[in-house]
């Protein structure tokens, strides 16, 4: 079976934009867990 032009461009724009989301996804979920891990101090204030 072949994939018309068409039909093979939309494969790629859902591939790619999937791809994209769940990169963004997953680099967000890395930054709040690091974001956890080291929470942010401020340097003039102690506790």
């Amino acid at each position: 079976m072949e994939m018309d032009n068409f039909t093979f461009g939309i494969t790629m724009l859902v591939a790619g934009m999937g791809g994209t989301l769940a990169t963004l996804g997953l680099l967000s979920l890395m930054m709040a867990g690091l974001g956890k891990l080291f929470p942010y101090k401020e340097e003039g204030k102690e506790d």
